[in-house]
């Protein structure tokens, strides 16, 4: 962190003496200290900016402080907790801890051990931030743009590429075309121990089997018609590495076969040869949706998806589209040297309403076609927009079927859900959309239990 790094304390305590002592003295210590009197107070400070560290009564009235801790942590994964707790709720403090709580401070609180407390937080969200600059410039050197977002959804997604990068099992990842599966395989690839062996890509879709046998296992001199030499496969070619298979649910039975063999015995076999040669290769597989097991070989089935990671829709995370498009943005102010001015709010709304069938993919397309044509002489705007996205994103935003029957519950569970969609997940502008106060919205967002 920056030596003029200033942390940002949120103080959550209902005894305004409490929470003057304590903001003065970390003020003193040069800590910037917001203190509010109540957990829906919280929620709302939690929504206008960042905090580096939260210190807050556990047991509170209206808002129990595990779930505060909760939304602290969606806002900032690495926000270093402090619970104050009675001596009564102290299988409750205990139990905090264990879901993510840093420490938990007995009343009356000892301050010198509580600024202790938050410098060694500090300092972890410091390594932390280290550790993300690094895989920033992984991912920024091995194009991984396909995989920015901070949606819970992306969320899941890193921490089960964290889980299964080390090993050496094989993965299955699934999603639906354009969600960025292959970036994923260089993801898990370049955060394992194998990142500096070699990392080989076949595609099996539309591909002929006879070329396919080929392209995945080579050949011996003479074995193939018009091939005169032998052949090294991509199994080969990927030793001590990892070999992502695209669209392997494609693969004729002959070639699961094979694939086994690699996974199984660690071997393969050239065509026309009459011998193995031992390979140690991690594989890595895609599909487009579930295997079938009806047409793929059981074993090879039940090794593949032993360890699957899905790759979410766009329209499953539309709160990251503004993320992806500055980011699509950037790239093709530096590729193009066209100055890209950004894109208007209400333009990126409009983004945020599409389905994107074709997923990050086509939203990458998007964006460099409009960046090209508006020559960056002024910020994207609705206009720029296609008209195919702006027809089919109106039409969604204008729509919302209820079913005649309908409870008013279900009915007002689903206008909030429907709105805070087509708010990009904004919570201040979907109460806005709503015409209720913020407040009112979290009370219902809990009531419903709605992420």
């Amino acid at each position: 962190m920056p030596e003029d790094f200033v942390a940002a304390v949120l103080l959550v305590d209902r005894d305004p003496e409490v929470g003057r002592e304590i903001r003065t003295f970390l003020g003193d210590r040069h800590y910037a200290v917001e203190w509010v009197d109540d957990g829906e107070k919280a929620f709302n400070r939690l929504d206008s900016r960042l905090f580096d560290v939260l210190v807050a009564e556990l047991n509170m009235e209206r808002v129990d402080g595990m779930r505060l801790m909760s939304v602290a942590r969606e806002r900032n994964p690495d926000i270093c907790v402090i619970f104050i707790a009675d001596h009564p709720n102290i299988e409750l403090a205990t139990e905090a801890m264990r879901q993510g709580a840093y420490d938990s401070q007995m009343k009356p609180v000892n301050l010198g051990k509580l600024e202790a407390v938050i410098q060694r937080g500090l300092e972890h969200q410091r390594l932390v931030l280290e550790q993300h600059e690094l895989r920033r410039r992984i991912d920024e050197q091995y194009g991984l743009g396909n995989l920015i977002g901070n949606s819970r959804q992306m969320v899941k997604l890193y921490n089960a590429v964290r889980k299964a990068a080390p090993h050496n099992a094989p993965v299955l990842i699934q999603g639906e075309s354009g969600t960025g599966k292959d970036l994923i395989a260089l993801a898990l690839h370049y955060n394992s121990p194998r990142r500096d062996e070699p990392f080989v890509k076949v595609q099996c879709g539309g591909v002929p089997d006879s070329r396919l046998d080929v392209e995945l296992f080579g050949c011996v001199a003479g074995a193939v018609p018009g091939m005169a030499t032998a052949r090294q496969g991509r199994i080969e070619a990927a030793d001590k590495g990892a070999l992502f298979i695209d669209d392997i649910d494609e693969l004729a039975p002959a070639q699961q076969n094979g694939l086994m063999e690699v996974i199984a015995r660690h071997r393969v076999q050239r065509i026309g040869a009459t011998r193995t040669t031992p390979v140690d290769v991690r594989i890595m597989g895609s599909t487009t949706g579930p295997l079938a097991p009806a047409t793929f070989r059981e074993d090879l089935y039940n090794v593949l998806r032993s360890t699957t990671i899905e790759a979410p829709p766009l329209r499953d995370r539309r709160e990251d589209i503004p993320l992806l498009v500055h980011y699509f943005l950037r790239e093709a102010s530096r590729a193009g040297g066209v100055p890209v001015t950004g894109i208007t709010r209400n333009g990126l709304d409009l983004l945020m309403r599409y389905d994107w069938p074709g997923n990050v993919r086509e939203l990458r397309n998007i964006v460099e076609g409009m960046a090209v044509l508006a020559r960056g002489l002024r910020p994207l705007d609705v206009g720029d927009i296609p008209p195919h996205i702006r027809r089919d994103a109106e039409s969604v935003a204008s729509e919302m079927r209820i079913p005649v029957g309908t409870s008013m519950r279900d009915v007002e569970r689903t206008v909030i859900e429907e709105t805070l969609r087509a708010c990009g997940y904004h919570k201040p502008a979907c109460a806005a959309t709503l015409g209720i106060g913020l407040r009112t919205l979290y009370r219902k967002l809990k009531e419903y239990e709605i992420p």
